[in-house]
């Protein structure tokens, strides 16, 4: 589904599109696999810390992750029901009443943790600080820490990790057969004719925080995708996130700007966003090109990530109603 602007120029690279688009899914929450599957414990892992781990009770578990992965894996494994605390990054509507362990963005609180008497807690370290882990740890909680690396080709397995470590291997099998379908359907959504669109990925809260996604972000997976060309790497940029320069925004002339919506609502729409230096002066900053999508679910790269994609790919390229 997508809800589309008109812009004032008519030389965009996508369809002609110009203005705003945002992609929207039809259901917020991910679509469980199965209804709370029996887990077979005790389960022993090796977390991504090179740290083995024995669970042997997933009726309290604790999701922390920068990006809402976890939260929504083990709610796409048909555990939600023994979630008692998660991360801010986990939005969607199924979660809401279930505590927030991060209220303050991105730091863990031990008490606040502990408060909750998790039986497991999945992490990784995308989000800390570490001390507070290990303090978990020393406290007799079973923390695994997982992959922090969000990629396409990272999801299936990914949601095994998750599925082994709760004890319902399963249910992960068949969760990660059915994203991997979702997944490969909605890449082939793709033109494969005529100049590939190149996408810049913009990161905004506030004209404070203004940067440019890069290699490794895992934005530049979803572009690549979508059958475009990340324009932060096609420019040269090195790290994962950079600060916007005038100079490197030039530089990238991306057709299209690949935004989270309240990112892009928090400098003021495509009105402030033609303020931030060097955007007026790219194709996409002449046509206003912005594709937009809600924060919690853009760079997930969970169980709803086919989904995703394939909201992406129709903001993109299907021409809007006029």
């Amino acid at each position: 589904m997508v809800t589309a602007g008109c812009g004032s120029q008519d030389d965009a690279a996508t369809s002609g599109q110009t203005g705003r688009s945002t992609a929207t899914l039809a259901s917020l929450d991910p679509q469980p696999i199965a209804d709370n599957p029996a887990a077979t414990l005790p389960v022993t892992v090796t977390g991504a810390d090179g740290v083995a781990v024995t669970i042997t009770d997933t009726s309290r578990i604790v999701t922390a992750d920068q990006y809402g992965t976890l939260t929504e894996t083990v709610y796409a494994l048909g555990l939600g029901k023994n979630l008692v605390g998660r991360d801010t990054a986990s939005g969607f509507p199924a979660v809401a009443s279930v505590p927030d362990i991060t209220p303050g963005g991105h730091s863990l609180s031990a008490e606040a943790i502990l408060n909750l008497r998790p039986t497991v807690f999945l992490t990784d370290t995308t989000i800390g600080p570490r001390a507070v882990q290990e303090q978990l740890r020393a406290a007799g909680v079973p923390v695994v820490f997982f992959d922090p690396t969000r990629t396409l080709a990272g999801v299936p397995g990914q949601i095994q990790a998750v599925a082994d470590t709760l004890g319902v291997p399963a249910a992960g099998a068949e969760l990660s057969r059915r994203t991997a379908d979702q997944i490969a359907a909605a890449t082939a959504m793709a033109p494969t004719d005529g100049a590939k669109p190149k996408i810049a990925f913009l990161y905004m809260r506030g004209t404070a925080i203004t940067m440019m996604a890069g290699p490794g972000s895992g934005a530049d997976s979803l572009i690549e995708a979508l059958g475009g060309v990340d324009a932060g790497t096609e420019a040269g940029l090195t790290q994962k996130f950079q600060p916007i320069t005038s100079e490197a925004m030039v530089a990238s002339a991306p057709d299209v700007f690949l935004m989270m919506s309240n990112g892009l609502d928090s400098i003021g729409g495509l009105d402030g966003l033609a303020k931030i230096p060097g955007v007026a002066q790219t194709p996409a900053g002449r046509n206003q090109r912005v594709v937009d999508m809600q924060d919690s679910v853009l760079l997930s790269f969970g169980p709803r990530t086919g989904d995703v994609l394939a909201a992406l790919a129709t903001a993109l390229y299907t021409p809007s109603a006029q």
